[in-house]
């Protein structure tokens, strides 16, 4: 898997969710709304979701094996402290940083 774009779409630098992402895969597939939340010890990104019938919140796409979950996870995150890097009043995060 070949990602070939990674974009900021919108930051939240004072809240729980800190960014809004979109990618592209291969230069031909796009995934738009990736979250970058901010959890208890690290950023991590969550795909793409909607709540279902029963309340539920279920991914619309997702990664399949581990290695492209970190994969997707790794740009988009160095593409985040870059972006941060070159915007610092943006980051207000306590557990900013690479």
């Amino acid at each position: 898997m070949n990602i070939t774009d990674v974009r900021i779409r919108r930051t939240y630098p004072d809240a729980r969710l800190k960014a809004l992402v979109s990618i592209t895969i291969e230069s031909d597939f796009a995934v738009h709304d990736i979250k970058v939340i901010e959890g208890p010890t690290r950023l991590f990104v969550a795909m793409p979701s909607r709540k279902d019938e029963s309340g539920s919140f279920r991914d619309i796409v997702h990664p399949i094996t581990p290695e492209a979950r970190q994969q997707i996870e790794t740009a988009i995150l160095e593409k985040y402290y870059a972006y941060l890097a070159e915007n610092p009043e943006e980051d207000s995060s306590p557990n900013s940083g690479a």
